[in-house]
């Protein structure tokens, strides 16, 4: 299990504290990927990887180390695809696991959401709440997939 490794899309994730708890409960070391330092724990399973504010830098980097025996954690839908490709396991932050059936409906729901948001002039709202269930959903998702990859 030791190529094993969890890659996060770090700047909005809000699961972080969670998929530190899970890696080290798996023993898999986790690549904290952003566009600005932030605090991690004090952990030898723990890298933290600031890139550049340039636009997808963080992505860019994901993509490049994403392979078999990653996990992405992203709510990025074009990122996810990228490291689809690559052959990874992609979660999103609310549990939903990325995968060659669901992706193309993501980016598809995705592409008409920015259509329906454009045409209402900045009315609108985001996504909904970050909740309980969500965390509860991430947590199980995280663990399968753990426990799933590397008998792969």
């Amino acid at each position: 299990m030791s190529d094993l490794q969890i890659l996060i899309d770090a700047d909005a994730c809000p699961v972080k504290d969670e998929i530190y708890r899970v890696a080290r409960r798996h023993r898999v070391p986790v690549v904290v990927v952003s566009n600005a330092a932030f605090r991690i724990p004090d952990s030898p399973m723990i890298r933290r990887v600031v890139v550049s504010d340039s636009f997808d830098a963080a992505d860019d980097w994901i993509a490049a180390e994403a392979g078999p025996n990653t996990i992405v954690i992203t709510a990025d839908i074009l990122l996810a695809e990228r490291c689809l490709k690559a052959g990874s396991a992609v979660l999103a932050h609310d549990g939903r696991e990325f995968d060659a059936a669901s992706i193309g409906s993501a980016i598809a729901t995705r592409a008409l959401m920015a259509d329906l948001r454009a045409g209402m002039d900045g009315i609108g709202g985001g996504p909904p709440p970050f909740s309980k269930a969500d965390r509860s959903r991430f947590l199980q998702a995280l663990d399968r997939v753990l426990v799933k990859l590397p008998r792969q």
